[in-house]
């Protein structure tokens, strides 16, 4: 994870109807607006984790849930920091590391129809890993739209080294969902897959200047 997170230490910023703007308010208008989604959206993940909890039945799930809650905690914990001072926070994002393997299991198997439940007691590891997969695909898609509005360097860069750790969790649940069949993954026949991955080639070296030139040149020997 990148530890560039620059500083904004007594640093003022310049509004050019009130003049001088103190680091603490160096936020644009859709910054704030998005950072308030985010923040609410994490809090969210967050109180879900813990409601979930005690229905896991499964220890190896209960470990990942564990690990994921104490990370998101504190990342949450550092983005609330720096969106309020606008300077760095006290420790630069940390890199998410799962603990298994990324080998999946391809093809799929008849499984029965889903359907609602009729009772709370039907809930399931299934269906707990698939809310914490969700909440962590939500979370990279809604901190990368945030991190692409914000104009505090600190903030937007601690939105953006969040991102990877949102993808890696997400991955980290789909391969235990997919180990469980809960998340099966189906492949292409083998042609068709050689077909759209042999469907594009390397680029050529770089164009020189004349040939973009060239390139661009209308040709005037088109008949009309």
């Amino acid at each position: 994870m990148m530890q560039n997170q620059q500083g904004q230490q007594g640093q003022m910023h310049q509004n050019m109807h009130v003049g001088n703007v103190p680091s603490q308010l160096n936020h644009g208008g859709h910054e704030v607006f998005d950072l308030h989604e985010v923040l609410g959206a994490s809090i969210g993940t967050l109180n879900s984790y813990l409601l979930l909890r005690q229905h896991v039945k499964d220890p190896e799930l209960l470990d990942i849930l564990d690990r994921q809650y104490k990370f998101m905690q504190d990342e949450y914990n550092i983005t609330v920091e720096c969106f309020r001072s606008g300077q760095n926070p006290s420790h630069p994002t940390s890199r998410y590391e799962m603990k298994q393997g990324n080998d999946f299991i391809y093809g799929m198997k008849p499984t029965q129809p889903k359907k609602p439940w009729q009772s709370v007691s039907e809930v399931n590891d299934e269906y707990i890993s698939s809310c914490m997969l969700g909440s962590c695909k939500s979370g990279a898609s809604m901190k990368t739209m945030a991190a692409l509005e914000t104009t505090n360097p600190v903030v937007r860069r601690v939105l953006a080294d969040s991102v990877p750790n949102c993808i890696e969790m997400g991955y980290e649940l789909s391969i235990y969902q997919n180990k469980h069949h809960y998340y099966q993954v189906p492949q292409l026949a083998e042609q068709d897959m050689n077909n759209y991955r042999n469907a594009f080639a390397p680029a050529q070296g770089q164009a020189t200047g004349q040939q973009m030139g060239q390139m661009q040149m209308p040709n005037n020997n088109l008949p009309h």
